[in-house]
This record gives structure tokens, sequence and C-alpha cells, in this order.
């Protein structure tokens, strides 16, 4: 059973985030259940790596002083699986935002996608995606975006430990990813549809794993709500 000094301690908690739900609600909901179920005014929680409210999976959220170790988490290895739709692209690589160009699809065979996906292993360059939180000269770059002003981004050296398609079901690929700090799995689909000499964008993504935690360990936030009222009655 946890008490109220445990959290403030330090604690790990695993939450398999819901599509839709940003990382901020996810750190809202738990601070806000953790101050409500022990009647408590104040508590330090905070998530180790954003995921966008497009994607599910595994969220890492730390309490008390264990929100220190927050930046020790995010540059832990990440695993994701997901699927890239091929033969469109979106301003944002994902679907936040509509289709605006469509490209041919008829050339690419199971063959062509496995003999693709090795250029883009190992220390890569990649260009972050202008629909991004970045900051540029105060700014982050999705403001630019949405307002429409065309802005130069530079291109970030990053790691991809492995990236494999595990179904192809055209236009659909499904793919798993294992990464570095400051990938974008937008930004990689995108790059791998334009080396297939058509388009492509994220159309499903699912944080797996960050270092050696597992979203088979992670709890749905209400989950989560039900565990602490429980242990609260049973104290």
């Amino acid at each position: 059973m946890l008490t109220e000094q445990d959290y403030k301690d330090g604690q790990i908690l695993l939450i398999d985030k819901p599509l839709q739900w940003t990382s901020f609600q996810v750190v809202n909901k738990l601070r806000w259940l953790i101050r409500k179920n022990f009647g408590i005014k104040k508590i330090k929680v905070g998530h180790a790596g954003t995921l966008d409210p497009l994607a599910s999976g595994l969220l890492i959220v730390c309490t008390g002083k264990f929100t220190k170790r927050i930046q020790e988490f995010m540059g832990q290895t990440k695993e994701y699986t997901g699927t890239i739709t091929l033969g469109a692209t979106t301003p944002s690589y994902d679907l936040e935002t509509e289709i605006n160009k469509t490209f041919p699809i008829d050339h690419i065979s199971e063959e062509i996608l496995k003999k693709t996906t090795p250029q883009f292993v190992g220390e890569i360059e990649q260009l972050p995606p202008v629909f991004s939180a970045l900051k540029k000269d105060g700014k982050r770059l999705y403001e630019y975006a949405r307002e429409g002003e065309e802005v130069t981004i530079s291109a970030r050296k990053i790691t991809i430990e492995a990236f494999e398609i595990t179904r192809v079901a055209l236009p659909e690929v499904d793919f798993r990813v294992v990464c570095g700090k400051g990938t974008y799995i937008r930004s990689l689909a995108h790059d791998f549809g334009k080396a297939l000499q058509s388009g492509g964008h994220l159309s499903a993504l699912r944080r797996t794993k960050i270092g050696e935690f597992s979203v088979a360990d992670a709890v749905d936030p209400e989950i989560f709500a039900n565990q602490l009222r429980a242990e609260i009655e049973t104290t």
C-alpha cells in the first residue's frame, strides 16, 4: 500500500496514455487524484517525455522527489509501433492536418519496403516537423506553421537502432522502431515515403518501451484512479 509519504518521497508510475489525451492532461489528472485522495495541497508530478494526443502508450510519470529523475528517463532509448500510410502527405506528417498531396504507390512492393528501411538505421540527420513544439526565436514551430509563415529548420542528428516493417497492406505499412532521444516518428514516416519515391504520413503510433520500462506493465489513468481509491479505502 502506497502512502502519502511514499508519493512525496518519489514514485515511478507507468501509465498507458489513451488516444486524444495530452501528456499534460495525464499529469494533471494524476496530481489531482493524489491530492484529493490524501487530502494534501501540493505534490510534484511530472512526465518523462511527451506523447502527442494522436499517440497512445507508455508515459512515465514521476512524483515527489523522483521528478528530479525525469531527465534521466527522457534520455533513454524508446520503442514505438505504428502505421505509416503511403501515397499521401500531410503538413503535420500525421493525421492532425488534412492530406495536401497524393502520390502513386503501384511501384512499391514488400521487397522495396524492406530494402529501403536500412537507410534509416544508425546515426542519421532528421528534419523535425514544422508542426512541432520546438522553439525558434522564442516561438514554437507549430505557431509559425498555423500562421502560414515559412521558417527554416535545421536538421538534427538522431540515432535509430532498429526500423522494421511488421505488416504490409498497402497503402498501410506497420512498423517497429527503436530510437534515441529527439527522434520524430512523424518525420521518419514522411522521409520513408519520400525515399520510396512516393509520400507518407503517420496514421497510428504507440510507445511500447522507454529503457527497461514496458507498456505491458502500465495502467490506464482510470484504472490508476480506481486502484488509488481502493488503497485509500483499505487503509
